[in-house]
């Protein structure tokens, strides 16, 4: 009752929106392909927004399919011609669910939003591997334009939103936690994702530090040093050259 309706005319607004959120997220996880510092590697970063994507999905089959919800939305309401689809007329039509007219008129897939499961999961994720901070800002503003557009266009209402807000970011955390991103580097495995040139050019220095040294940094002290009288033989001459030092100049 607070937002004013956008109606039939103006109704494209809320999904040009999610056209312009879902078309910049896609393009920025191919930009590896395009620019050579990489970041991540796009098979794995979709590996991972998939994982989200088919969980929250699942749970929202299941929230709207044991809920039933009046349709708020134009062609939902009673008298209207769209309020109803038309008889299927094959198996295909069923499976389909007539499908371009399903899924723009469909008035019962209401808990919770399908928009912002995609919305929150690009966001999340480019939070995580985004490198632009005003981005990052600007991601999740337009996130929270999106939920006011999805109540003001009557697609969805008020708990639809929020309930999505809530789950999606539950879901990200419970998937975070349970699918491995970078394996543990002791072990001589080489990580899922490339290092920074900043970091590749800090560990290059380390190990040609190390190598000058002639010390590799990894197996140091590995030498037994024998003992004389409780103490290493290295200390012992260490103390006798200082007794040799000390007897020539008295």
């Amino acid at each position: 009752m607070i937002l004013p309706e956008l109606g039939k005319e103006r109704g494209y607004i809320s999904e040009s929106v999610f056209t312009v959120i879902f078309l910049s997220f896609v393009l920025w996880t191919f930009h590896p392909f395009i620019y050579h510092s990489k970041r991540f590697y796009t098979v794995l970063l979709w590996r991972r927004v998939l994982a989200f994507l088919v969980a929250c999905q699942v749970l929202r089959i299941i929230t709207f399919f044991s809920t039933q919800l009046p349709g708020p939305n134009y062609h939902c309401r009673e008298g209207s011609e769209l309020a109803r689809l038309p008889r299927p007329d094959s198996v295909v039509e069923v499976l389909l669910i007539n499908f371009p007219r399903g899924i723009v008129y469909g008035c019962g897939d209401l808990i919770f939003s399908s928009h912002m499961i995609f919305t929150l999961v690009f966001v999340r994720t480019y939070q995580k591997y985004g490198s632009k901070r005003f981005v990052k800002l600007l991601a999740w503003l337009l996130a929270i334009i999106q939920s006011l557009l999805i109540i003001a266009s009557r697609k969805h209402y008020t708990v639809d939103v929020v309930v999505a807000w809530y789950t999606v970011n539950l879901v990200v955390f419970f998937v975070d936690n349970r699918l491995p991103e970078m394996p543990d580097r002791t072990g001589g495995s080489p990580p899922l994702l490339p290092l920074s040139v900043k970091e590749k050019d800090s560990r290059a220095k380390e190990e040609n530090h190390k190598l000058l040294n002639g010390n590799s940094g990894e197996n140091a002290d590995w030498r037994q040093r024998p003992q004389v009288n409780g103490k290493h033989a290295e200390d012992g001459n260490h103390v006798h050259s200082e007794a040799t030092l000390n007897g020539t100049r008295r």
